[in-house]
């Protein structure tokens, strides 16, 4: 059974009683930083569509799949990356993936800068991928900031709040990973213990589950829910809300002989955003229990960093990709 709290959001996508989304949003953010939401008129098809173009490319043999490694797109860091290629906590990943963000053109200025994670993706040569991910990246980027009105009014807030200070131009980041089964008599992390860098997650899963939740009384399953998206809040909201809102530390095993994809889609502050903390009223703090939280999984501080969310970004893939930066070409 699942003990993260199901939120029906049609009300904030026909604009009607989204007071009642709020205070549920809030309840979710302080208590365990996760929660699953419906309601959220995302096309079935397009996810089909996603699915099965997903396990048409990691079908392909390894080779042809390093076509479209990372290091092909240069500072831009987007394509493909093998088993054991990405690092949790200096740990190597069960897992291998695609990465995509935002299609940026040459003129782009950020991208005539030479600024890391900005320029265009690497699509496999597959019909159809290319134009189902843009797609999806594009519902899911007008869902987020639906979902960020509701937390901006869960925090006391205009609902325009984070699109006037953080995210009228958004970092857009998604990914596509594929977890074998775990070798034999093995127990290997998908994925280790961490936290999500910016402001929301929106997690779309399969029906194999290996999600974990590291709550307050310990370690909880987010198995999948059908029609649902998993949602948590990052980092970024954490540090903006001074830890009213939770960060919560997740990971994930496959503990079967199937294969899982899975499908984050990460909505972050834009890049040049200055981080500094929201104007919430001291009486939602008096509304929360406010516990003495142990050491992060990082053994960092998020609330000690001050900067721009770009810098914040940046020192994370660094060690997630350690050796890509020298590696790229630029």
């Amino acid at each position: 059974m699942q003990d993260l709290p199901v939120i029906n959001i049609k009300a904030l996508i026909d604009r009607s009683d989204r007071a009642t989304v709020a205070t549920e949003i809030r309840a979710a953010c302080i208590d365990k930083g996760f929660f699953y939401i419906v309601g959220h008129g995302v096309d079935p098809g397009l996810e089909q569509k996603l699915e099965a173009l997903s396990g048409q490319f990691f079908e392909l043999p390894e080779a042809e799949k390093l076509t479209y490694r990372m290091a092909m797109a240069g500072r831009a860091w987007r394509g493909f990356f093998p088993v054991g290629g990405e690092l949790t906590s200096g740990k190597p990943d069960w897992k291998e993936g695609l990465y995509f963000g935002e299609e940026h053109e040459d003129d782009h200025p950020l991208v005539l800068a030479q600024t890391p994670l900005h320029g265009k993706n690497l699509f496999p040569d597959l019909p159809e991928f290319k134009a189902t991910v843009l797609q999806y990246l594009q519902v899911m980027t007008d869902l987020s900031h639906r979902l960020m009105e509701g937390i901006a009014l869960s925090l006391g807030l205009d609902e325009h709040y984070f699109f006037q200070h953080f995210t009228s131009d958004p970092t857009i980041l998604f990914r596509i990973f594929h977890y074998p089964p775990p070798p034999p008599g093995t127990t290997v992390w998908g994925v280790g213990e961490h936290s999500d860098y910016g402001l929301l997650t929106i997690l779309k899963q399969d029906d194999v589950g290996g999600l974990e939740v590291k709550t307050k009384t310990g370690w909880i399953e987010a198995p999948p829910l059908a029609h649902a998206f998993v949602c948590n809040i990052g980092d970024m909201l954490d540090r903006l809300t001074r830890g009213l809102y939770r960060s919560t530390p997740h990971r994930v095993q496959n503990k079967t002989q199937r294969e899982r994809c899975s499908y984050p889609f990460f909505f972050d502050p834009s890049f040049k955003a200055q981080i500094n903390a929201l104007p919430v009223k001291l009486e939602l703090f008096s509304q929360a229990t406010q516990e003495a939280r142990e050491v992060r999984w990082d053994k960092s501080d998020v609330h000690a960093f001050s900067g721009t969310y770009g810098d914040y970004l940046l020192g994370k893939v660094d060690k997630v990709f350690p050796d890509l930066k020298d590696s790229a070409k630029v």
